[in-house]
């Protein structure tokens, strides 16, 4: 039985959250279950307002979709979620120029199904290792790629935050989706930048492996955050696909 956990918190330098997130375990629609991360931009209300609308959008998306096909299901519900995004930020001047990541995910048997938009991530973790499974849409991860700079400094350069893709900029919204088959010790965790940005990978795993329970795991990933200085919002999905399997 999956087990899973959902939490943000504001950080300790910003005076609105702009995260939001959803996850059920229970089916969504045609989908068995859903897991999603948004992590607004704009001023004023405007990115709160951003990543909420589409958050809710996509849920309702596909909790009314005819669609069997998962990817087919997510896409749709992104690009609606883009439209109304763009209509909304087009009635209100206070809303002009907002935006948001989002990554969503399901759990169908034993593959992840993924898309995302942005630089919210998701990773894999297990006692071995710690996988990103999303390419961050931003510059610095261009820059990473035609050898501009290295990994190691990508953390701290000053435009890691500008962000190449997003919902509601641009008419169309481009989604990168990934299918990943699960081990029965993976641990699944959605995350927006305020986590990524202020713990290194290796300590996110340990974290993730420490014996506590899902939702302390949780916990102690925002306090840690944080600790670490908190300047940003911190949103937390957290997802134990085969949480009641014995381990062999």
């Amino acid at each position: 039985m999956l087990k899973t956990v959902a939490m943000t918190d504001i950080g300790r330098k910003r005076k609105l959250n702009q995260d939001y997130v959803f996850a059920s375990g229970k089916p969504q629609g045609n989908m068995p279950n859903l897991f999603i991360v948004a992590d607004g931009m704009g001023g004023h209300n405007a990115g709160d307002f951003a990543s909420k609308y589409t958050v809710e959008t996509i849920v309702s998306e596909i909790r009314n979709s005819f669609e069997k096909n998962p990817t087919i299901i997510i896409k749709k519900a992104i690009s609606t979620a883009n439209k109304g995004v763009r209509r909304e930020a087009s009635l209100d001047p206070n809303l002009s120029g907002m935006g948001t990541t989002v990554v969503v995910a399901t759990v169908i048997g034993r593959y992840l199904q993924v898309a995302n938009v942005g630089d919210s991530r998701l990773y894999i973790v297990n006692n071995e290792e710690i996988r990103q499974i999303t390419r961050d849409h931003s510059l610095v991860e261009e820059m990473i790629r035609i050898g501009a700079i290295d990994r190691a400094d990508a953390r701290l350069h000053p435009d890691k935050n500008i962000i190449t893709r997003a919902i509601g900029v641009r008419e169309e919204v481009e989604v990168d989706f990934f299918t990943i088959e699960l081990k029965p010790c993976d641990m699944i965790l959605m995350c927006s930048d305020g986590l990524s940005n202020m713990l290194e990978d290796e300590e996110i795993k340990n974290i993730v492996n420490s014996k506590r329970g899902i939702n302390e795991i949780a916990e102690e990933l925002i306090r840690q955050a944080n600790n670490h200085g908190g300047k940003d919002n911190i949103a937390v999905v957290l997802v134990k696909p085969f949480a009641d399997e014995v381990m062999r």
